[in-house]
């Protein structure tokens, strides 16, 4: 009976453990995001109001969609995209470096290394990236003197200064979950698969890679979500030309005082955000079973 007893209680106090993981998603998440969709399908009456909603309708939707704010989508995507793409590049092979190279001392050390800037203010890091890329900072005197260019650098106030900030500043959050994923890898299953008669690249990628996708999905969602949202950085180095849907949705937001329309563009922002996932997510998975059959067939 006692046992019964404690069973029962177990089973009654879960709904009250779950619930302050329930009160924070709702405050801070589901009541946000409800809140900016109610006030897109508002609009500006006037100059001096930011929103009104007596009157409903998708108007902001289509005004966003069939305006030049399109284009910005457009830009945020190629740069987010693309800008995952690179710090995946730059980060499988130092985590894997460091996950199977380096000794646990060092390996402190340069996870540190890597860390420590990250945990300095956003706005301070994109600031000083921006005197490094400026046509009197350190990186364009170097090439002068090295005489690889023949007039300092021009690149701040373009799409790629964007695309150099924004790797700079997410790839910390690519190399970290892959790290981790490497790192549980026993080192065996890469001796057993040279054993086997598998080269480096074949246990790469039939052993390591797989082994290790979980971490490479974690990094690609950590750097993707919140770059495509970012705002700071191609404010700070993109200017005009480089210009990244966040920054409409800020200037919506604080200059324009368009509430209704800077909402419909984040909503916009979001079912773009998690379309873009579902098709990657769709594709990796065709993919992989494209491959495991063409494997049985062979």
């Amino acid at each position: 009976m006692s046992m019964e007893r404690a069973r029962l209680g177990s089973r009654a106090c879960v709904p009250v453990l779950i619930l302050p993981a329930w009160a924070f998603l709702i405050w801070f998440f589901l009541a946000p995001v409800g809140l900016i969709v109610w006030y897109s399908f508002g609009y500006k009456p006037d100059v001096f109001t930011s929103h009104d909603n007596s009157i409903l309708s998708f108007d902001r939707y289509y005004e966003v969609l069939t305006g030049p704010l399109i284009n910005s989508f457009l830009s945020s995507l190629r740069i987010a995209v693309l800008g995952t793409a690179i710090a995946l590049v730059i980060a499988f092979p130092f985590a894997y470096w460091l996950a199977t190279r380096v000794s646990t001392r060092w390996r402190l050390i340069f996870l540190a290394a890597v860390m420590i800037p990250f945990w300095t203010n956003f706005l301070v890091r994109t600031l000083g990236l921006q005197i490094l890329l400026s046509g009197s900072g350190p990186i364009s005197k170097a090439l002068l003197q090295a005489q690889m260019i023949s007039s300092p650098l021009n690149v701040l106030g373009s799409s790629t200064a964007v695309q150099v900030g924004v790797v700079y500043n997410y790839l910390p959050l690519m190399i970290l979950p892959i790290f981790l994923s490497l790192d549980q890898i026993s080192k065996n299953l890469r001796e057993a698969s040279n054993d086997l008669g598998a080269n480096a690249f074949h246990t790469m990628r039939q052993v390591t890679i797989p082994l290790a996708f979980p971490g490479i999905v974690s990094g690609m969602l950590l750097v993707f979500i919140p770059l495509m949202g970012d705002y700071i950085t191609a404010s700070v180095l993109g200017g005009v030309k480089g210009t990244m849907v966040g920054q409409l949705v800020a200037a919506d937001f604080l200059q324009a005082q368009n509430w209704a329309r800077g909402s419909a563009a984040a909503i916009i922002l979001i079912l773009i955000i998690l379309s873009t996932i579902a098709i990657a997510g769709a594709a990796a998975i065709l993919t992989i079973r494209v491959i495991r059959l063409a494997r049985l067939r062979l």
